[in-house]
């Protein structure tokens, strides 16, 4: 059995929600939120404008949102990333754009770690 790769070209364009369950290539405009259980990933002529929750991301494109993934999020070199990321791990190459901030290790991406808290406790007083 193949499994073969869903793919939005880049002459669509949708305004809602997305969900799927295998790998999909987006390459168009969404604006709206994208969730999944496998992998997305975002075509460089792609622009998605709402928060991505999804197994992995690997980004060649524009996302004007949060992405939340449970394993791997990739910037490649010409990728722009304006929002937040939460993930198991996540690579940036030289040349990719991220202005937000990152949350990143298996207990950020599993939700483990709550808000402002520092898993490693580091910076808490001693009681």
């Amino acid at each position: 059995m193949t499994t073969s790769k869903n793919v939005l070209a880049n002459d669509v364009e949708i305004k809602g929600s997305i969900k799927f369950s295998h790998d999909l290539i987006i390459d168009g405009k969404i604006e709206g939120e994208v969730q999944s259980d496998g992998a997305l990933t975002v075509g460089e002529n792609a622009l998605i404008k709402g928060e991505i929750k999804t197994r992995g991301v690997t980004l060649f494109g524009k996302v004007e949102g949060n992405i939340t993934v449970q394993e791997r999020c990739e910037l490649k070199s010409n990728a722009v990333l304006v929002g937040d990321v939460t993930a198991a791990t996540l690579a940036i190459e030289e040349g990719a754009t991220f202005l937000g901030r990152s949350q990143v290790g298996k207990s950020a991406a599993s939700g483990g770690q709550k808000p402002g808290g520092n898993p490693q406790g580091g910076n808490r007083p001693q009681s």
